[in-house]
């Protein structure tokens, strides 16, 4: 790599650092005093509000005694609830802010023995995490963020054995998210896609780096594992003023529609691309 390239890698990195340390995921779902009981358990509830399928999907209790590397673990909801549910969980983050967050909930929740936290570029996993054997590699809705999935995917090989299973949330290439925002910015120009989801996302404008994922392009990323499973899931179909103040309703043009049609839909239209993979061969 050249030195201009790896400089420009390098600014990347420190943009993508700087804009989850200041944009902490969720934290605008809750009133109350940051860092109480009360401030996590309403995150807890509105992420699982947010994304109701997650419990069918994730089983957090199935891990119970079992070993488990968390890549991005942000504030730590799914890391608390793998570790509450028995599991032993090394968990590794970006933003030092969050991983701060993280840290105190583990000490609220009385967790400290079962979680250890490490700060870095997952990029460069094996720098700074003791190369061992896993028996769940999990990143929900985190590779897609790194300025190179494909080397995070080329680390994360090194922890799995055989028996090793990998479960990730990737955005979509095409969603209901996607034509969504191609109608608030008025463009239906397809080729303006990757264009588009990258700048709109998140809730906050800016993020430095947006990747989005056909199936195909899934199966390419994890070039040297076997999909187990790969399906879609989650249309956010709430009202989007009652949600700013942290109300759940549907949307007027959700409310008829049933659980079972909703599901079928998020099939072929969900923004997250859920995926269980084990090492080939």
């Amino acid at each position: 790599m050249s030195g201009g390239t790896a400089g420009a890698a390098a600014d990347l990195n420190r943009q993508v650092r700087a804009y989850w340390n200041a944009r902490i995921h969720d934290l605008e779902m809750t009133d109350k005093p940051a860092g109480t009981l009360e401030f996590f358990d309403d995150l807890d509830d509105y992420r699982f509000d947010k994304l109701a399928y997650l419990p069918r999907v994730i089983d957090f209790g199935g891990y119970r005694g079992q070993r488990l590397l968390e890549i991005g673990c942000g504030i730590g909801t799914d890391t608390i609830n793998f570790a509450r549910a028995g599991a032993q969980v090394t968990a590794v983050d970006l933003s030092g802010e969050s991983l701060k967050l993280a840290q105190l909930r583990a000490e609220v929740f009385g967790l400290q023995d079962r979680i250890v936290f490490y700060q870095g570029n997952s990029e460069e996993l094996s720098q700074f995490v003791r190369v061992e054997s896993y028996d769940l590699v999990y990143s929900f809705g985190v590779i897609h963020h790194t300025p190179h999935p494909d080397r995070v995917v080329t680390e994360i090989k090194k922890y799995l054995p055989p028996a090793g299973e990998l479960r990730i949330m990737l955005y979509s290439k095409v969603s209901y998210k996607l034509f969504s925002v191609m109608h608030e910015e008025g463009v239906w120009d397809m080729s303006q896609m990757d264009e588009l989801i990258a700048r709109n996302s998140e809730a906050q404008t800016g993020c430095p780096v947006t990747y989005t994922y056909t199936f195909d392009e899934v199966r390419r990323l994890l070039d040297g594992f076997e999909i187990l499973d790969i399906h879609k899931a989650h249309i956010f179909s709430w009202d989007v003023e009652a949600y700013q103040r942290h109300e759940y309703k549907k949307d007027a043009a959700w409310a008829s529609v049933s659980d079972e049609r909703f599901r079928e839909l998020e099939k072929e239209l969900g923004w997250h691309t859920l995926v269980r993979a084990r090492l080939a061969g």
